[in-house]
C-alpha cells in the first residue's frame, strides 16, 4: 500500500484563554492518502508563537520524501523523518513534525487491518480511559470564583481529578524564567485558591498542580511542601525549567509532594536520564511533541521498567492527539490519567465526523478500525488558516 498524497491543514483554535491564548496555539492536521483508497489522519504539534506556517512548510517538505513509500513501514518512516533534522537537533520541532505522519500511518494500518489501533498495540488493559480535567477555571480570579467553577465544571460533570496553576502572579513568566521567585502575597493567593477548590471537591478528589517551570530550587520546595501539607495535592508538576534535571533531584529529595515532569522533554532519549536519575514520580510526555503513537508507546514501556506511572500531556492539542493518546494509554499497564480540557470538547467534536464521548471522568473509544474517529474534512477546510 503506497502513499500517494499528503495534505496539511492548519486550523484556528480560538477556545483557549489566559497564557495559553497568548501562545497562539493552533492545530495542524495531516491527511495521508494511499493507492488503496485508505486515508489516515494525524496531528503535528505547534508549541511556539508563530510556528504554524513553519510547521506547515516542514510537513510539505517531508511529504516529498514519503510519496511512494509503503504506508505499513511506520517505524522506518518515523526514523526517516526524524533523522532529517539530526544535524540541527531532531527533538522538539522535528518530533512534533513526525507525529503527524506517525499517527496518520497508524490510523491507516488499523483501517487496512480492520482493527482499532489499541489492538495493534497489544490490546487493552482498560476501557474506558481515565482522565483528569485541565482548563476548567477560565475567567476565575478569586478563590471564591475557583470554588464555584470547581462545583460546576468538575463535580457536577463527574470528574475525579483536575489540574491547575493557582499562582496567578507568575502568569507573565509562562514561557520564560526570570529569578524563580514569587511574592508573599502571590504565594498566599495560590494557597487560598487550592484550599477553596479542596473544600468543594472533598478529600478523595485528586488535585494536581502545574508549576510551569517557574521556580528556583528553594521556592519550588517550599511551594510543593506547603500545598501538600495544606491541601494534599497529588503532584507538583514542572517545579523547575526543563533543563534543570540535576537540580530537580534536590527538589524531589526535599519535598513530600510527588513530582511530575515531561511535557517539555522529547523522545525516549530525554526520558532515559529521568528514569536513571530518579527525579520524577510521574511522567507526562506529550503524545505529539514526543513523536506520536510510536514514541509515546516506547516511553511508556521504558517507564514501566522503573515502575513510574505515565500521564500524557494533551492540552491544548486537537482531537486527534487526545484520541491517539487514549489508544496508547488503554494498552499500557503503568497508566495514571490522561489530560483533557472541558472547554475544548465542543471545538474538538465540531471537527470530527462523529463526536467522542467523555463520561464520568473518562474517554470512551470505539471499536472501529484505526483511530475510530475521522475528521470532517469540509469543516477542517472551512476552519483552516490561509497562509
Amino acid at each position: 500500500m503506497k502513499i500517494t498524497n499528503i495534505t496539511p491543514y492548519l486550523v484556528a483554535n480560538d477556545t483557549m484563554s489566559g497564557a495559553n491564548k497568548s501562545l497562539g496555539w493552533n492545530w495542524l492536521f495531516v491527511k495521508i492518502e494511499t493507492d488503496q483508497g485508505i486515508t489516515g489522519w494525524g496531528e503535528s504539534g505547534i508549541q511556539a508563537r508563530g510556528s504554524g506556517p513553519a510547521m506547515v512548510e516542514a510537513v510539505k517538505l517531508a511529504s516529498e520524501s514519503l510519496i511512494g513509500e509503503n504506508a505499513a513501514d511506520i517505524e522506518r518512516l518515523w526514523h526517516k523523518i526524524y533523522r532529517t533534522f539530526s544535524y540541527l537537533g531532531s527533538r522538539g520541532f522535528g518530533t512534533s513534525l513526525v507525529a503527524g505522519f506517525d499517527i496518520a500511518l497508524w490510523d491507516i494500518k488499523g483501517k487496512a487491518a480492520g482493527m482499532p489501533v489499541y489492538d495493534l498495540l497489544g490490546g487493552r488493559f482498560r476501557d474506558p480511559v481515565r482522565l483528569y480535567c485541565n482548563v476548567w477555571f477560565q475567567g476565575c480570579e478569586t478563590p471564591e470564583e475557583y470554588a464555584v467553577a470547581a462545583q460546576k465544571n468538575l463535580i457536577d460533570l463527574g470528574h475525579e481529578a483536575c489540574k491547575l496553576d493557582p499562582f496567578k502572579e507568575m502568569l507573565p513568566y509562562h514561557t520564560m524564567y526570570q529569578d524563580g521567585q514569587i511574592s508573599e502575597a502571590g504565594e498566599q493567593q495560590g494557597y487560598d485558591i487550592v484550599a477553596a477548590v479542596r473544600e468543594v471537591v472533598g478529600p478523595k478528589f485528586e488535585i494536581l498542580i502545574d508549576a510551569h517551570g517557574h521556580y528556583n530550587v528553594p521556592t519550588a520546595i517550599r511551594l510543593a511542601n506547603n500545598l501538600f501539607e495544606q491541601s494534599n495535592i497529588g503532584w507538583f508538576e514542572e517545579p523547575l525549567p526543563p533543563e534543570g534535571t540535576k537540580a530537580l533531584k534536590q527538589v524531589r529529595d526535599k519535598t513530600n509532594a510527588p513530582i511530575c515532569i515531561g511535557e517539555r522533554l522529547f523522545t525516549r532519549w530525554d526520558f532515559l536520564q529521568v528514569f536513571e536519575t530518579g527525579v520524577a514520580d510521574y511522567i507526562m510526555p506529550d503524545t505529539v511533541w514526543t513523536g506520536g503513537i510510536s514514541e509515546i508507546k516506547k516511553i511508556a514501556t521504558m517507564a514501566e521498567a522503573y515502575y513510574i506511572p505515565i500521564s500524557p500531556h494533551v492540552v491544548p492539542g486537537g482531537p486527534i492527539e487526545l484520541i491517539a493518546a487514549a489508544h496508547v494509554m488503554s494498552t499500557v499497564p503503568n497508566f495514571y490519567r490522561l489530560e483533557h480540557a472541558q472547554s475544548l470538547i465542543p471545538a474538538h467534536n465540531n471537527l470530527l465526523q462523529e463526536p467522542y464521548v467523555i463520561k464520568d471522568g473518562a474517554i470512551h473509544l470505539t471499536d472501529k478500525p484505526g483511530l475510530g474517529f475521522d475528521l470532517d474534512e469540509e469543516k477542517v477546510v472551512a476552519s483552516s488558516i490561509n497562509l
